[in-house]
């Protein structure tokens, strides 16, 4: 397990709209752009093996602005295709916010970031007290019908609140500021407050612009 001291000043960071990653869960990545093989081999040869994932704004060009929140994830699993590219699994760490970019010769970015916001996220597994899975469970029906989609409902039923929140928050389709929003949450109860709220919108029709409102 990583304790603060080993967090190191500065990430690679891999810039990926609508994939959120969240402490102590898991993201699956497929490797394949030049730069980004470069960025994982260099990370082979750390001691943390972090990558910071991070949402950019909306741009047309690949320099575009990252929101100043990320999250950090430890490459823990990886397999090499035989045409060379890599299918790697994440596990969140902690969430970062960046300080700045830092200019250099790596084909991929880097960024000099700051942990102290996140120490809660090296700590234990969350539990959100205030949590009516029932009522959440018989909502979350509700909008996999509407999608056409399924699940295994005994597994959510019996799942702890903390991978059951944070694995809908990253795998549900919702646009990258909305991801961002539930990165940024601050605790547990509030994710899922966040991630009642755009489910609802979503039955109801709204738009992004609605929720804003």
């Amino acid at each position: 397990m990583i304790q603060a001291v080993d967090l190191p000043d500065t990430l690679p960071v891999f810039p990926l709209p609508g994939a959120l990653l969240l402490p102590r869960a898991r993201l699956p990545l497929h490797i394949f752009e030049p730069r980004y093989l470069q960025m994982l081999e260099d990370t082979f040869k750390t001691s943390h093996r972090l990558i910071g994932m991070v949402q950019p704004f909306p741009s047309k060009t690949e320099d575009s602005t990252l929101h100043s929140i990320g999250c950090a994830g430890r490459v823990t699993q990886f397999s090499e295709t035989e045409d060379g590219r890599y299918l790697i699994t994440l596990s969140g760490v902690s969430r970062f916010r960046i300080k700045t970019e830092v200019n250099g010769f790596t084909p991929y970015r880097r960024c000099e970031v700051d942990w102290g916001d996140f120490t809660r996220d090296l700590g234990k597994v969350e539990a959100d007290k205030s949590f009516n899975r029932p009522g959440f469970l018989d909502l979350l029906e509700r909008f996999f019908e509407s999608r056409s989609l399924s699940t295994d409902w005994e597994a959510l039923k019996d799942a702890e609140d903390e991978l059951l929140i944070n694995s809908l928050s990253m795998m549900l389709d919702f646009d990258p500021e909305d991801k961002q929003a539930l990165l940024e949450a601050p605790c547990l109860a509030t994710r899922r407050e966040t991630l009642v709220t755009l489910i609802e919108f979503a039955l109801r029709g709204g738009s992004h612009e609605e929720i804003l409102q």
